[in-house]
């Protein structure tokens, strides 16, 4: 019997985050400390780690809440980068969130320095083009109750 090509195989970086929304359908961005820009509350799954228990975690290590996200995702997006080999990103839907909950946060580590609802029409001016591309069908997916698979930032 031979051995399996395992060489050939796909082990990509897997990465959860969640969309949350206010009333409005605002998007919440949180700034980390050690990059520039804005981002989405998530992070890198760890070894072993299911991807919603990533999402849920690294929730609760930047925004010191613990938060409801619901387990299906709204984008799973193919998104190799030159420098970090192949990565599938996952969106959640973390549902809605007030101001006041927003006022609640605590960033205790020091990796959140702020966190704010964002009009949909200016994502471009905190994101990258592929984040924002991933956001906007995050919106999408949640507004038609489905899941996007996408490639790249885009749906495939």
């Amino acid at each position: 019997m031979a051995a399996p090509e395992t060489n050939s195989f796909a082990t990509p970086r897997l990465a959860a985050g969640a969309l949350f929304v206010d009333a409005t359908g605002r998007p919440l961005l949180v700034k980390p400390s050690y990059k520039p820009g804005w981002e989405i509350p998530g992070g890198y799954v760890h070894e072993g780690e299911a991807p919603l228990t990533a999402c849920r975690r690294e929730i609760i290590e930047e925004l010191g809440k613990d938060l409801t996200v619901a387990p299906q995702p709204l984008v799973l997006d193919w998104s190799p980068a030159p420098d970090e080999g192949d990565k599938m990103l996952i969106i959640f839907d973390g549902g809605e969130l007030s101001e006041a909950d927003l006022s609640t946060m605590t960033f205790a580590d020091g990796e959140i320095v702020d966190a704010r609802f964002v009009d949909a029409n200016s994502l471009a001016d905190h994101l990258p083009a592929r984040l924002v591309n991933r956001l906007r069908l995050a919106l999408r997916a949640k507004s038609e109750h489905r899941c996007i698979y996408a490639e790249r930032g885009l749906e495939s």
